[in-house]
């Protein structure tokens, strides 16, 4: 069985280590979007996992949901992301870049005045941060099926982007509630009547926008450069799904099928009976890298590998404080942990300043009394 830290053949790359850091929204691009010289530090730090995934990346100008996540929708965003491919490749990394619309997950005081999007008009049940403050989700409006070609093209136009600024692929986030879950899951679309049958009712209709924007996404880059996010048990965002594992059981038949590199599930609690028997659905009709994510330690990461539900598994929490993860876990060293009042804003504390493993061996020596 594979280690952790054994080589991992991933479409057109090949993983010096099945570890590999989740995508995680930081914001520390700030309201420009665009990707900074401390965005380039952070992510070569951390250059030795596997793979790096970067942070959920607008497709579109106007969707915006964070205030401060980055974007992959001009000239100006490949320049600043190449900043940041430029310094990990330097270091010896792979890096990909998550494309992604949140849909009804947007504010219009974010976005200029323009209304979220989604695949119906249910807003979401809570609170968004706005620059005027904690405000209710807004009521969305249903996109129209004619309009969804325009949908296709903003990941299609992503992809290629992603290539110019000098991505080693691309990831769509498909999971956690953003504008394509909201297509694939029940919960939200409840599309029908004239202009809206196409991409609502069956799961294979549901299915139509992710599938269609990952073929978008491979005629740009190859199938062997482009993964996928689902994650069908999450409640986040207010959705949820009657049949997951019918779901999961259709996307990864269809994505298996055009020969993506990579499916990630996120999961909440992958000790959950329900999590390990999406694992099992995924695992049997993907025949391509499953990624897991989601809960795991080295221990239950290296159990996944051995019963071969995963091929490699992404960490988050721990990524955030610990920008050498591959060395401690393979050194069996104690993590820092990560401090959850600077996990977003537009500093260096928090983001680029935990300590490697060999500095806090070096602090920690200096603090011992001389004999």
């Amino acid at each position: 069985m594979p280690t952790l830290f054994d080589p991992l053949p991933m479409g057109a790359l090949t993983l010096p280590n099945r570890i590999v850091m989740a995508p995680l929204t930081r914001t520390r691009a700030g309201r420009s979007h665009i990707a900074n010289a401390l965005m380039a530090e952070h992510y070569a730090q951390r250059a030795s996992a596997g793979l790096l995934i970067a942070e959920a990346t607008m497709v579109a100008a106007d969707g915006c949901a964070f205030t401060g996540e980055p974007g992959i929708f001009d000239e100006a965003c490949v320049q600043g992301w190449r900043r940041v491919t430029d310094a990990v490749h330097a270091a010896g990394g792979r890096i990909q870049l998550q494309i992604w619309h949140p849909g009804r997950s947007a504010h219009s005081s974010l976005n200029g005045g323009v209304q979220p999007i989604s695949s119906g008009e249910r807003a979401i049940q809570g609170l968004i941060n706005t620059p005027s403050g904690k405000q209710p989700y807004e009521t969305p409006r249903r996109l129209r099926d004619d309009e969804l070609p325009g949908i296709v093209e903003l990941f299609r136009q992503a992809t290629r982007r992603a290539l110019q600024a000098g991505f080693d692929g691309v990831q769509l986030h498909g999971a956690h509630g953003y504008l394509l879950d909201q297509f694939l899951r029940d919960g939200v679309n409840d599309r029908r009547g004239p202009g809206f049958e196409r991409y609502g009712g069956s799961l294979e209709n549901r299915a139509c926008l992710l599938l269609e924007c990952a073929d978008a996404a491979i005629a740009e880059a190859g199938a062997d450069r482009v993964g996928v996010r689902l994650s069908p048990l999450a409640g986040s965002n207010d959705l949820q799904d009657s049949d997951p594992e019918a779901l999961v059981a259709h996307l990864a038949q269809q994505l298996g099928r055009r020969r993506i590199a990579c499916l990630e599930l996120r999961h909440m609690d992958p000790a959950l009976a329900s999590e390990r028997r999406i694992a099992a659905v995924a695992r049997q009709h993907f025949p391509g890298v499953l990624l897991r994510n989601g809960g795991f330690t080295a221990a239950t990461a290296q159990a996944a590998l051995d019963e071969g539900s995963a091929d490699a598994v992404a960490f988050g929490r721990a990524y955030i404080a610990n920008p050498d993860l591959v060395e401690r876990l393979r050194a069996g060293a104690a993590l820092n942990e990560p401090d959850p009042r600077t996990y977003y804003g537009l500093g260096a504390a928090g983001y680029t300043d935990y300590p490697r493993l060999n500095a806090a061996a070096a602090a920690g020596s200096e603090q011992e009394p001389c004999a």
